[in-house]
């Protein structure tokens, strides 16, 4: 998608100023070195909290106000919570999103270069997020684990953003990233997330840890789900929960039972208590599909999704079309 343009455009140059390239000087060859103020200026531009530009535009689209002052860890509905030994029960879907392949990258670039790569992965991951009123509740390595959902949010809301957001960055890392890491020669990157949704009487929210080595965060099994079921997801795949199949009021057949890609009944539940007559299903979902029913995705004529932006072109009209047709076709005629 062209609205991560900007993200795109500080990985190329990392790798374009990686130590494994050439110059040609005179006869010979020479390999490029990077300056501390060259890795600096992309550091920065690969790490800034402002949403980039190319994405921006396409934001203003969702219209969901972005809240840059949020602190990892702490969701500003239960903030209050940190450093007490109070609890509450709440809702949240949880989201886990994990790059995969990344260490193939130590096959090619330099550790500076691998650096800024993932910098500018994650930061388009977060952003991509916050669009979508997410709260970054934790980084894991390639790893973001997010929170959909709050106070003032209805869960129905808080799932389909949450399936949104996942969606059109699984739609980024599948084609964008994965495209022009091949062009480099690197093979097998990928993403797969899971998303569950616990309901108030399954969620607790407390302060874990102590002093300032702590968080406020959640006690709940579809919390575990979540990356239980990112375990489970095929390449490039969304893997979700019954819940969160119960609430999306969206037409479309968009849920498989993960045993039918399988072929292994025991991969239809991702939890079971047999003496409580507890089974709990994961679904692969359709994200691709999904995509094309949003109301800020359109349809090119090769049927790839595209994002609506200020920029996006005019539908194609018998006047757009007549100098294509009056060199192809030699009937054709127009007034």
């Amino acid at each position: 998608m062209n609205i991560y343009k900007d993200y795109m455009d500080v990985i190329k140059e990392a790798v374009n100023s990686d130590s494994s390239n050439f110059i040609n000087e005179g006869l010979g060859r020479s390999a490029v070195h990077r300056s501390k103020e060259q890795f600096s200026n992309i550091y920065l531009r690969a790490s800034q909290k402002d949403i980039a530009p190319s994405l921006m535009n396409f934001s203003s689209k969702i219209g969901t106000a972005i809240n840059y002052e949020q602190q990892l860890g702490l969701h500003p509905d239960f903030g209050h919570l940190k450093n007490s030994n109070s609890t509450e029960e709440h809702y949240i879907a949880s989201a886990f999103i994990d790059i995969k392949g990344s260490t193939n990258l130590f096959k090619k670039f330099d550790k500076e270069t691998i650096f800024l790569i993932t910098n500018a992965i994650q930061r388009a991951g977060i952003h991509t997020a916050l669009i979508f009123g997410g709260y970054i509740h934790r980084l894991q390595g390639d790893g973001i684990f997010v929170y959909f959902g709050g106070k003032n949010i209805s869960k129905d809301k808080a799932v389909l953003q949450a399936l949104q957001a996942v969606s059109v960055y699984t739609h980024f890392v599948k084609n964008d990233l994965k495209e022009y890491f091949n062009s480099q020669g690197i093979e097998n990157i990928s993403i797969r997330s899971g998303i569950d949704l616990g309901y108030s009487n399954d969620v607790l929210w407390g302060n874990a840890g102590i002093g300032e080595i702590s968080e406020v965060t959640t006690c709940s099994l579809h919390t575990s789900l979540a990356s239980k079921m990112q375990s489970n997801a095929e390449t490039n795949g969304i893997v979700v929960g019954d819940y969160i199949k119960n609430e999306l009021n969206s037409e479309g057949d968009f849920f498989k039972p993960v045993c039918h890609r399988t072929e292994n009944e025991n991969d239809r539940y991702i939890y079971r208590i047999d003496d409580r007559n507890f089974r709990y299903t994961q679904y692969d979902f359709n994200w691709s599909q999904f995509l094309k029913k949003q109301p800020f995705i359109a349809t090119d004529q090769f049927g790839n999704s595209i994002p609506k932006t200020d920029n996006i072109l005019n539908p194609l009209s018998v006047a757009s079309l007549k100098p294509i047709a009056e060199v192809s076709k030699p009937y054709y005629t127009y007034d």
